[in-house]
């Protein structure tokens, strides 16, 4: 495992790392700008044909009828429940639902004083007061003991940026008993948005998440870090400080021994890649290839796209919103060889399935689900349906109209399908009015629980000024 990995995503070598302020001072509101670096593409027509990807074929006789319940919670402060995405798209801000060994659920949210997380019951039922992580600012990834939870967030920090730093923080019932930072002066690094996952393994944590260079050779460009964290709060060998850049979206499994698995949404090379142990250099085995700069792909993992699914046998499945690739080389205005030009194969994105043999190898080509041209794919997600289906979900907008790679369009629903794990429908497309907008948690029994915002939510235009806020969230559970 490669530890401190020293790519530059933009080209760029130690001696001439200069902060670009056009391009790498994170919006205000979410996400990262690099608005002044524009791929050589004359235009992003789209086609009709997916050539190259082959379909889901039937297998939907004797589909299940997917029929979420639903039990409301009421809330103790406001949940603004949108966040401005690049361009100022409309997105769903993340909520976190995690299952604990005993069965019982928490969800994290935010809110202004604070991350809320919240007790439930197995049955998705409010079973006490919220505990309020004061000063924390997103949540970045959700584990749930018997005993309490650990949440990956931001908190205050002292840096050249006056940004904030990344951090672990793990309650024991209404105690807050240990916080890591795991960015800082030492590291020479920031996090004004972690798009980042937290996951466990029974022994240790792995956290995944984005940095900003504070000094040293990556002063003022973005990467991703990937730190090991013991049960105690401790760092752990593992893992590195420098890996994809930028990196525009994240998954992480974890895994009982070796390396946890992880994948990225890589800008410079331009696609998803398999970065399990290696911080995803050159080398880094593709999943497959995007125009993925500034906001291009489907959406970060895992709050707006994919997740990463294991199977019995070892196999992987991740879901995305994809643009495909036309074509894709090299680009030779790069002097640091890393940088590729994707030419996509549609304007709209499209929802994609890869599967992965095993934690360190590229799969082939990506299933595509979906491929009406006009219409826009967001939000997706993918997780486990009993022992051998996967449940795939989306939101569609139709008359999509898109620029600088980002769409509009007329919401016309949420929707659900089943497939195997060869990537062949095993349901209808379902429309449910159960939202998904967040990390999904498995129960022992296979049940799946997540919570949302019980609103219908528009994409007919950008999001300016503040979010509009909810008192109450919906606790959806699908039993396979």
């Amino acid at each position: 495992m490669t530890s401190a990995r020293r790519t530059l995503g933009d080209g760029d070598t130690p001696s001439n790392t200069v902060r670009d302020t056009a391009r790498d001072i994170p919006r205000a509101g979410h996400r990262r700008v690099r608005a002044a670096r524009r791929p050589v593409i004359a235009g992003l027509a789209a086609t009709a044909v997916l050539a190259g990807a082959w379909y889901a074929t039937a297998g939907a006789a004797t589909a299940p009828p997917l029929a979420p319940t639903t039990t409301a919670v009421s809330l103790s402060a406001k949940f603004p429940y949108l966040s401005p995405g690049y361009n100022n798209t409309r997105e769903w801000t993340r909520t976190a639902t995690a299952v604990a060994p005993n069965g019982t659920l928490r969800v994290a949210w935010p809110a202004s004083d604070g991350i809320h997380v919240t007790p439930l019951t197995s049955a998705g039922k409010r079973s006490g007061t919220d505990t309020v992580v004061k000063g924390a600012k997103e949540v970045g990834g959700l584990v749930a003991h018997n005993d309490g939870f650990a949440l990956l967030t931001r908190v205050a920090d002292t840096n050249k940026w006056k940004e904030t730093a990344a951090a672990i923080v793990r309650y024991t019932g209404a105690k807050r008993t240990w916080t890591s930072k795991l960015t800082g002066t030492t590291s020479q690094d920031t996090s004004p948005t972690l798009d980042g996952q937290l996951t466990w393994n029974g022994k240790k944590y792995g956290a995944y998440f984005v940095v900003h260079g504070a000094g040293g050779f990556a002063d003022g460009h973005f990467g991703d870090k990937l730190t090991y964290v013991s049960a105690k709060g401790g760092k752990l060998g593992g893992g590195w400080g420098w890996g994809c850049s930028h990196n525009e979206g994240i998954a992480l499994h974890a895994e009982t021994t070796g390396d946890f698995t992880s994948l990225c949404f890589d800008d410079w090379r331009s696609g998803l890649f398999v970065s399990t142990g290696i911080g995803a250099p050159d080398v880094a085995p593709v999943v497959q290839r995007e125009q993925c700069w500034a906001g291009y792909c489907g959406g970060t993992f895992p709050g707006r796209t994919g997740d990463l699914v294991k199977s019995a046998a070892g196999r992987y499945a991740t879901a995305f919103a994809s643009r495909g690739a036309a074509s894709a080389k090299k680009n030779p205005d790069d002097s640091s060889g890393r940088g590729w030009t994707v030419k996509p194969r549609t304007g709209t994105h499209q929802v994609a399935v890869a599967f992965l043999k095993n934690r360190n190898s590229g799969p082939g080509k990506a299933i595509y689900l979906t491929s009406a041209k006009t219409v826009e794919h967001v939000n997706v997600h993918v997780a486990p349906y009993g022992g051998n289906r996967l449940l795939v979900s989306w939101e569609s907008l139709k008359n999509a109209k898109c620029a600088s790679g980002t769409c509009t369009g007329t919401f016309t629903g949420t929707h659900i399908r089943l497939i195997d794990w060869n990537g062949k429908f095993q349901s209808a497309d379902k429309v449910v009015s159960a939202r998904i907008s967040g990390d999904i948690a498995v129960q022992k029994d296979g049940t799946l629980v997540w919570a949302y915002a019980p609103v219908t939510p528009t994409y007919a235009k950008p999001l300016t000024g503040a979010s509009p806020t909810s008192t109450s969230l919906r606790i959806a559970r699908l039993k396979p």
